[in-house]
């Protein structure tokens, strides 16, 4: 019996190790390394950055300035100068995540953004009767693709076509009412706080359409600064009191060229190029959940307001006026419920 138990205490420990040897064999923890050949992709923000709005419902209020200049008729050279009480403008963004993967963003838009401007005695003058009684709109659909290609580098394609004009009814909608943009950039994904891309764009933003080399750049200094540009139609320095209150300083070039009917011009109908040049200050704040308020102050510049004779005028034989609009201050405040 005791040679029994001698045997049995021998045994065990060699039946332990080659249990052992047999566990290490199967469960061969190398292999739940990460993957050799798995190709990796950046992302499309930085951190920090201001939530991307999905949708967005605004008013904004600019105050009273003069618009002086404006002819009576074709026919007569004298010039008649009016006040403006103020413009009230309704805006309305939606921007859906068509296709999200690491490989690929895809995002469809719509846009709407209208204008009354309450012209102060217009009397029987029609192109101040026009904006008084009719808002000045602009609505249309774009498109945004983010592709990365790699870890470090991406590429950004944005697409838009809008209708604008004063439209009296929807009979007044013609083909020369549209105006289509874009912009293609190239980047580079420094680092989670950092990207840049360089790239060229067509923009109506200055009123007539011009093309030109454009600057993406987002960074994060640090927990509580940053920028986020998109030059020269944008630009914004960023302060993050927290993760969920922000506060933003710069400025945004914001216009189109807008038909418009007008029966004592030359040809019946004009074109409005308007430009709005908006120095402001921001702020946006989480309410609850995905729901943010966004709130605005600043300046409205007048960068152009060109009234020609044809579609994409620039010579100065087909234009009909100019008026060097007052610049009031302006403030606005939208609701927006935003991406996680």
């Amino acid at each position: 019996m005791k040679k029994i138990n001698l045997f049995l205490t021998l045994l065990i420990p060699v039946m332990l190790s080659a249990q052992q040897t047999d566990t290490a064999e199967v469960f061969d923890y190398s292999k739940f390394g990460d993957a050799e050949g798995v190709k990796r992709f950046c992302t499309q923000k930085v951190l920090n950055q201001t939530p991307q709005r999905i949708i967005s419902i605004g008013y904004e209020y600019q105050g009273d300035f003069h618009m002086p200049s404006v002819p009576v008729s074709a026919m007569l050279p004298a010039m008649q100068d009016f006040h403006v009480n103020r413009v009230n403008s309704y805006r309305f963004q939606l921007n859906l995540p068509l296709v999200s993967t690491t490989k690929l963003i895809w995002q469809l838009g719509a846009n709407f953004w209208s204008s009354r401007f309450a012209v102060e005695k217009p009397n029987t003058n029609l192109f101040a009767n026009g904006l008084n009684n009719t808002a000045m709109v602009s609505a249309g659909i774009n498109t945004t693709v983010f592709k990365p290609l790699n870890e470090k580098n991406f590429l950004i394609f944005q697409a838009s076509l809008d209708g604008n004009g004063v439209f009296q009814r929807i009979s007044d909608v013609n083909g020369k009412a549209f105006t289509v943009s874009g912009a293609a950039v190239y980047g580079w994904k420094k680092s989670e706080k950092n990207m840049i891309g360089v790239g060229i764009g067509r923009t109506y933003r200055a009123g007539q359409v011009i093309h030109l080399p454009v600057l993406f750049w987002n960074k994060t200094f640090n927990d509580h600064w940053g920028m986020e540009l998109f030059l020269p139609g944008r630009g914004y320095l960023r302060y993050n009191v927290s993760t969920s209150n922000i506060f933003q300083l710069g400025y945004e070039l914001e216009g189109n060229q807008f038909w418009m009917g007008l029966p004592n011009s030359p040809n019946g109908t004009v074109f409005i190029q308007r430009s709005e040049l908006k120095p402001r200050i921001m702020w946006d704040k989480k309410l609850s959940g995905f729901i943010w308020l966004n709130a605005q102050a600043g300046l409205r510049y007048n960068w152009r307001f060109d009234v020609m004779n044809q579609y994409d005028a620039r010579k100065d034989n087909l234009r009909y006026f100019t008026s060097n609009l007052g610049n009031p201050l302006f403030f606005s405040i939208s609701l927006n419920f935003v991406s996680p």
